[in-house]
């Protein structure tokens, strides 16, 4: 029996190598031809403000596979008000928000393409729920553990884009996307992004964190319980913290499109050359790459997709690693809107669910801050590409 699922895989590119004009080897993720596939008023996202109608946000969603359907956990947003700032760090203006909590909105796909509410689920993070973190909840991972479902999100202990420190690893679990178990969060550090190993490495659960502007490799001393009960190895957690020196993994500044931040993305996929560690990148983008893009100028701040890949029976020793972004905004809706494809933040794209179906790679990314886009490639070209091309490029 063919699935609707694998009728989409056989439209989808298998991403290409290309050459820049000085002769360097970019890999290039396709991007779907009917992008973005997810936008706010598909799913209700919309209301009137003096007389005029205006569309929220979707983005940032972890993908699985759940009874042979794609499960995806954007985060949404609506009846917020957009403003900018002068960021005297960076040089440049910026925008931000008002009125700004985010919520989990569960949506379901039988192609991985037409996107539908999954039986109404919504994970708040306003205080109704729990007073944990009561500003909202942001950028959920799915992580298959056993028969498991770990869901990782970043919980808001203070308001958005006013204050530091106000990031916390949030965790869920479920067995269904129904019943959703509230686990708690890690109370003892400021991280974003976290991301665990879907199955044990020589016997050691091992989590990807983000302490800025770095992305950090930690073990979980007692497994898979320490994330399941945070509240009880409050100690394992700030040992974590405390040996962070010792648990870098991958440092930003390597390259130019990282010189700002980098963090994880996706949950982690097992190949026959290594565990492919997709990752985001904060930086300026040069002109070579963007004339990959068909872009006529660089891009001064912007986010973009890159990857690496980790020994399989230890991760903390880095196989492969990008030189140059596999995807960065390049469409209206990924850099900086029009009239049909307002965007919130420019030149964003940020992958958060990777779903691996008959040897293709399918990454759902946020784009803009605004919808998701669908991003394809084969596994095994974008492997064989990191095996070939990037072997000992980086800097630890």
């Amino acid at each position: 029996m063919e699935f609707f699922l694998d009728r989409t895989i056989k439209k989808l590119g298998d991403g290409q190598v290309i050459k820049t004009h000085t002769g360097e080897a970019i890999f290039k993720l396709n991007s779907y031809e009917n992008n973005p596939i997810v936008r706010a008023q598909d799913i209700g996202l919309v209301w009137c403000e003096n007389s005029r109608l205006k569309t929220g946000a979707v983005f940032n969603g972890g993908a699985e596979i759940f009874q042979d359907k794609v499960i995806l956990t954007p985060r949404c947003h609506q009846r917020y008000r957009k403003s900018s700032f002068f960021d005297e760090k960076l040089g440049i203006n910026r925008d931000y928000f008002e009125n700004y909590i985010s919520e989990i909105w569960f949506l379901v796909s039988e192609d991985g393409i037409h996107f539908t509410r999954f039986h109404n689920m919504v994970i708040r993070g306003d205080g109704t729920e729990h007073q944990d973190f009561t500003y909202g909840i942001e950028d959920i991972r799915i992580i298959k553990h056993n028969q498991k479902y770990l869901l990782l999100g970043c919980g808001k202990i203070k308001p958005p884009f006013k204050s530091k420190n106000a990031d916390r690893i949030a965790i869920y679990s479920t067995n269904d996307f129904i019943n959703i178990t509230y686990h708690g969060i890690v109370k003892y550090f400021d991280s974003r992004n976290a991301i665990s190993f879907p199955e044990p490495v020589n016997n050691r659960d091992y989590i990807l964190l983000r302490f800025h502007p770095n992305i950090h490799l930690s073990h979980l001393e007692v497994g898979i319980d320490q994330l399941l009960n945070p509240s009880k190895y409050i100690e394992l957690w700030e040992r974590i913290y405390k040996l962070r020196n010792q648990s870098l993994l991958l440092k930003a500044g390597c390259y130019l499109h990282e010189k700002e931040k980098i963090g994880p993305g996706t949950q982690l996929i097992k190949t026959n050359k290594g565990w492919l560690f997709i990752y985001h990148a904060v930086g300026e983008i040069d002109n070579d790459i963007c004339k990959v893009y068909g872009l006529k100028r660089k891009i001064q701040r912007g986010y973009s997709i890159c990857a690496a890949l980790l020994d399989l029976n230890d991760p903390r020793k880095i196989l492969c690693r990008t030189k140059y972004p596999i995807y960065i905004p390049s469409e209206p809706y990924e850099l900086y809107g029009n009239d049909r494809y307002p965007v919130d933040v420019p030149a964003v794209v940020f992958p958060v669910g990777a779903l691996i179906r008959k040897d293709k790679l399918l990454l759902y990314a946020g784009a803009g801050d605004k919808y998701i886009i669908l991003l394809s490639c084969s596994l095994d070209n974008l492997v064989s590409y990191l095996w070939k091309y990037c072997k000992n490029l980086y800097e630890r």
